[in-house]
């Protein structure tokens, strides 16, 4: 199976985090998307260990869980590698090549950008658009990730029941996701955009120029960190903290000594990782800037975020101009929305 797999309706998007499993189904009438289901649920502590799959029943088994849960009754599923394990390059092909040809030459010459052994690699390819630089040649992605990151994610899928049909790149389910809320009005987001997506374990700052993404960087930073702390303070286990955390209920001293503590580091990592993008490119300020994951969630945050950059901050929604079908409840899929971006980036895998 390739990377970026051949396009099949309908897929559901599998998005496998630290954390938890989210799953989502489209459909599209015209222009227009709806939700028809979703779920979110929590994976057992460390069955997934930085975005690696460590305990594959545990996490088949959460899998299947939340496709009961979704009530969905789609069995095709797309499902995507962590940015950290794909080797991504663009390179330059003769235009005239059939797809079959391109597939041909990439494998003998593949040795030059992966530093692995081909059989011990899933490669794909996608072409582009004519290159600018040389009128018969067209620039060509190429993606590579080690079969085992591969490999462990379809049997996940399989082990929950489904079949997997595409394999994509985290990375490029955002950008799916982000082109889809900026298509509304693209000038509102200016030419560069930043997305920061904070998780359970791991921020991520994704650049985009033109929604298309030209830097990465991932640092170990994330909502665990305030589920440890309120199970330290409060004497909870990690599921009564996690509990705790989305549906309140916790002493008054917890917003200003937890809380808000929590908020000010999430800012602080978000402007030190912009920092550190400016520092290290030619430009010294973004357009805008979309904020992501489970930890953008949390009220007043986008704000502070905003206040700190002097950028405007929103906070994802990529169901935003989306209908919704009877049996998603809309407020839940309103407070999960910007946690659902890699599963919705996948979902619109199914309309390619």
């Amino acid at each position: 199976m390739g990377l970026f797999g051949r396009k099949k309706t309908p897929l559901l998007g599998v998005d496998i985090s630290s954390t938890s499993i989210k799953i989502l189904e489209l459909s599209k009438s015209g222009s227009r998307y709806r939700v028809e289901s979703y779920a979110v649920e929590p994976l057992p502590p460390n069955s997934v260990v930085e975005k690696n799959i460590a305990e594959v029943d545990l996490v088949g088994e959460a899998i299947a869980r939340a496709v009961k849960k979704s009530g969905s009754r789609v069995k095709t599923a797309a499902c995507a590698v962590a940015g950290g394990a794909v080797i991504t390059k663009v390179i330059t092909m003769p235009a005239h090549l059939t797809e079959d040809e391109m597939e041909s030459q990439i494998q003998v010459e593949a040795d030059q950008y992966i530093p692995y052994p081909l059989e011990e690699i899933n490669l794909d390819f996608e072409v582009l658009h004519a290159s600018e630089t040389e009128p018969d040649k067209v620039d060509v992605l190429l993606a590579a990730s080690r079969s085992d990151n591969v490999d462990v994610r379809v049997a996940a899928l399989e082990l929950g029941s489904l079949q997997p049909k595409v394999v994509d790149v985290e990375a490029f389910a955002l950008e799916n996701s982000v082109g889809l809320i900026a298509r509304e009005d693209p000038g509102d987001y200016g030419t560069l955009l930043a997305v920061a997506d904070i998780g359970a374990t791991m921020t991520t700052l994704s650049i985009m120029e033109d929604f298309n993404i030209i830097y990465t960087r991932e640092q170990m930073f994330g909502g665990r960190q305030l589920t440890e702390e309120i199970m330290r303070r409060y004497g909870l286990s990690y599921e009564e903290a996690g509990l705790a955390k989305r549906q309140g209920g916790l002493p008054d001293n917890y917003e200003p000594e937890v809380l808000q503590p929590f908020k000010f580091s999430m800012v602080q990592e978000v402007n030190r990782a912009l920092q550190f993008f400016f520092s290290s490119s030619k430009y010294g300020a973004v357009d805008s800037i979309i904020l992501a994951g489970g930890c953008a969630s949390i009220p007043g945050v986008a704000e502070m975020i905003q206040e700190k950059t002097g950028t405007t901050v929103r906070t994802a929604n990529p169901f935003a101009n989306m209908s919704v079908a009877s049996g998603v409840r809309a407020e839940s899929l309103a407070n999960d929305a910007p946690a659902l971006m890699i599963a919705c980036g996948l979902a619109l895998r199914s309309f390619d």
